[in-house]
């Protein structure tokens, strides 16, 4: 399978290339410089630049294209840049495939679970309604534009959640904390955070590409948790305490909106498509993510 990716260069994609290469597929990279190989091709997504001919011919097309949600604080500049990393290369894509007479047939585009807003402890399927808040606009305008796609493409667009990585990612900044034992729940930790460890990211979008599923997808573990046991998980891993918590009041004082949609908001997603089509997770359970996290893994056991 030939597979052109959008946004391969981040953590995620790095993990996913690598996966989809070792599956035996081809992968085709789009960048913004000077190409550097024969499986990198240069595009514009702010200005709207690709040359169709850069996915005649492919099986798939993964766009993972967008600025990092949590990297910097929401200014007005910074949440325009959120939406418009998402939505130019979104509609980009989907312009490029519309002007080919046979269009790349699957079209796999990034979404989040911010698309349901803080839905407290309602439990969230594919088919729930989008919640309100900047984080669900911004996903909900992204999946609308995926669905620009010409006519015969199946879309699939992945809800992920919080992803899980032994570095970077989002416990990029707490886990550095929680290893020095200065770590702790955010809030009062009875938000449902959907998690989902980076290998099993990678595995479900390689299992979306071989199967025949279309629409929504939530892309997180089957096992829920709140931040309450995400973090006393992740500090028992560690083998440290995990009792300094920050207050509500002061993540509101000091991150604004983020901190209210990124750390305080509760999504409790449940994996239902997946789940539904068969997918085998890695890390089902937070007992087994957190292992691997802590780079704990016994051979022959995940």
């Amino acid at each position: 399978m030939r597979i052109v990716m959008a946004g391969a260069s981040g953590l995620i994609g790095t993990s996913m290339s690598e996966t989809f290469r070792n599956a035996g597929h081809e992968v085709v990279s789009l960048v913004r410089r000077e190409p550097a190989s024969a499986s990198q091709i240069r595009w514009d997504p702010a200005a709207g630049r690709l040359d169709p001919q850069a996915l005649a011919g492919a099986d798939a097309v993964v766009n993972l294209s967008g600025a990092g949600i949590g990297d910097r604080p929401w200014t007005r500049k910074r949440v325009d840049e959120l939406f418009s990393s998402r939505l130019g290369p979104t509609r980009t894509l989907t312009k490029a495939m519309r002007q080919l007479d046979s269009p790349p047939p699957v079209f796999i585009s990034q979404s989040g679970s911010g698309y349901y807003g803080d839905a407290g402890n309602t439990v969230l399927r594919e088919n729930a309604p989008q919640g309100a808040g900047t984080l669900a606009r911004i996903c909900g305008q992204w999946e609308a534009a995926a669905a620009e796609a010409p006519p015969g493409v199946r879309v699939v667009v992945t809800r992920t959640g919080v992803v899980l990585s032994r570095s970077g990612g989002a416990l990029g900044r707490l886990l550095p904390l929680i290893r020095l034992g200065v770590g702790g729940p955010l809030g009062n930790g009875r938000q449902f955070w959907p998690w989902v460890t980076l290998p099993d990211v990678s595995s479900a979008f390689l299992f979306l590409l071989e199967s025949e599923v279309s629409g929504p997808v939530n892309v997180c573990a089957p096992e829920e948790a709140d931040v309450n046991a995400l973090v006393a998980s992740l500090a028992h891993a560690l083998h440290r305490p995990a009792a300094l918590r920050v207050p509500a009041p002061v993540l509101r004082l000091v991150m604004r909106e983020l901190a209210e949609e990124l750390l305080l908001a509760s999504q409790r997603v449940e994996p239902a498509v997946l789940s539904g089509a068969g997918f085998t997770w890695q890390h089902p359970t937070l007992a087994r993510a957190v292992r691997w996290v802590a780079a704990k893994d016994e051979p022959g056991q995940d």
